[in-house]
């Protein structure tokens, strides 16, 4: 066995579905399966029942992540047409703001242009009230003014579900407020070219792409229906080529863990028999979205031991990007350890996430976690998830926690 030492992961993409949607998700279930693939840091976005959109909704998540989280959360907060700037009081609080621009699960959508301009310009100006960008410059790394990051002090960036057409519309708003603007879920050729072309401009926009973008395309869907439905939709081949081809302008690798249950999906669970064109895209109306937190990084690993990524790479878009962009300080004493050599097959039954699957169920990968430190502590031996209930902190909280 060869174990290579990793730092702890962040995923700045996930959806613990706390509160509203616990049959899917909750801190304690989505945080241990983060642990479990080597995640130390997740980052939670807002649409869940109620949205995060106001601070009564904010301080209510915060509670419930204190009391179940085992890893380290970030909170999103969010905009709704009825509540466009109800979040102000606690957007220090959040590592950022999060606006869905295009079809999305949830109530979160905001497609009028005159409410984006709005949100635009008042986080602008929330920054200007408070101490700037929590961002770090790329030559700044991850040490600068740890005490400040850590505080609530700072906004984060906005970040958008922005799609084809929304992007430039986007990318316009962020160039009239110089603000850091940060675009999840890259899937197309058109995204990732117009974006390289907008940070050649010097327009202040990061992105990031998934794995299941990365590594599946819309013939895996063609073949297995619900399974493979999520938003954005999975892309042709050529599309998936220029993420590639475009690495160096993505700045994030994160999973967009997006849990529904099997009858959700419109699937059975294992074991169960499913008939001929049960899951086929055509005979159900499943909720999009798919998990990902836990096979993130054997994925990645497996891209890495195939030559299509270095390593320095996966640690870039995986711990040193996401920690300069959304201004998160380090974790002291905190390292996953991997057996590289261990190859296997990612499976349903293996999943901690409480939805028990995965779009990746039967792929081969190359890479197990088989510990995880935080702060000091054995939090995953390889087998066992060993960290207790609200051991994990809320960031940007004034209680540290």
């Amino acid at each position: 066995m060869t174990t290579l030492r990793l730092p702890g992961l962040v995923d700045a993409h996930v959806h613990l579905r706390e509160p509203g949607y616990t049959q899917k998700e909750d801190f304690h279930t989505g945080t241990r399966a983060a642990l479990a693939g080597g995640v130390t840091t997740v980052l939670d976005m807002p649409n869940t029942v109620p949205p995060t959109s106001t601070p009564a909704n904010f301080q209510e998540k915060v509670r419930l992540a204190e009391a179940k989280s085992v890893c380290d959360v970030g909170l999103f907060v969010g905009a709704t047409v009825a509540d466009v700037d109800a979040y102000l009081p606690v957007a220090p609080q959040s590592c950022g703001l999060k606006i869905y621009v295009n079809e999305t699960f949830g109530s979160l959508r905001i497609e009028e242009l005159g409410l984006l301009h709005r949100l635009f310009r008042t986080w602008a100006r929330r920054a200007d009230e408070l101490d700037g960008w929590r961002q770090c410059p790329p030559e700044a790394g991850n040490g600068r003014d740890n005490e400040m990051l850590a505080s609530a002090s700072t906004l984060g960036p906005v970040a958008v579900h922005a799609e084809e057409l929304m992007v430039p519309v986007c990318l316009t708003l962020s160039n009239l407020y110089n603000l850091p603007l940060h675009i999840v879920h890259v899937s197309r050729r058109s995204e990732i070219e117009l974006i390289r072309a907008a940070k050649e401009e010097g327009i202040p926009v990061t992105c990031e792409a998934t794995p299941h973008h990365l590594f599946l395309t819309s013939e895996d869907y063609d073949r297995g229906g619900n399974r493979f439905d999520m938003r954005p939709k999975l892309a042709a081949p050529d599309d998936v080529a220029a993420l590639w081809e475009n690495l160096d302008i993505i700045d994030i690798f994160a999973s967009d863990h997006a849990p529904h249950t099997f009858s959700e999906k419109g699937m059975r669970p294992p074991g169960e028999t499913v008939e001929e064109g049960e899951q086929g895209g055509n005979t159900h109306s499943p909720m999009p979205g798919v998990p990902g937190v836990e096979t993130m990084l054997p994925l990645l690993l497996t891209a890495v031991d195939a030559g299509q990524l270095e390593l320095d790479d996966l640690l870039l878009r995986c711990v040193e990007n996401p920690r300069r962009i959304y201004g998160l300080a380090e974790q002291p004493q905190t390292w996953v350890e991997v057996d590289v050599d261990k190859v296997y097959e990612l499976d349903d039954a293996d999943m901690r996430t409480r939805c028990g699957w995965t779009p990746f169920d039967g792929r081969q990968v190359k890479g197990r976690v088989e510990k995880v430190v935080l702060r000091g502590e054995t939090v995953f031996d390889g087998e066992r998830v060993l960290a207790a209930p609200g051991s994990g902190r809320v960031l940007f909280q004034e209680s540290g926690k």
